[in-house]
């Protein structure tokens, strides 16, 4: 059985956060940190600050596009 997760990243460089989605959440994160992800490239080092995980997909990606949201930040800010 596979496990999806979305997670939360901060830059220590900007304090700003990143969302996404994954099978694989260590190397999500190492690849984010090694530069392998353009959209955080020049925002490392990231730290994880929240994820969740489950095993549907499509709840994980349903999840993430939540948290993009105003609720979703809300959410987000009282909970990290």
């Amino acid at each position: 059985m596979e496990f999806y997760y979305t997670y939360v990243l901060q830059s220590k460089k900007d304090g700003k956060y990143y969302v996404g989605f994954t099978s694989n959440l260590g190397e999500r994160v190492k690849l984010h940190n090694d530069g392998g992800v353009l959209s955080t490239k020049n925002r490392r080092p990231l730290e994880i600050v929240y994820f969740e995980g489950g095993i549907s997909k499509e709840k994980a990606i349903k999840r993430e596009k939540y948290f993009k949201t105003g609720f979703g930040r809300k959410f987000l800010k009282d909970r990290i």
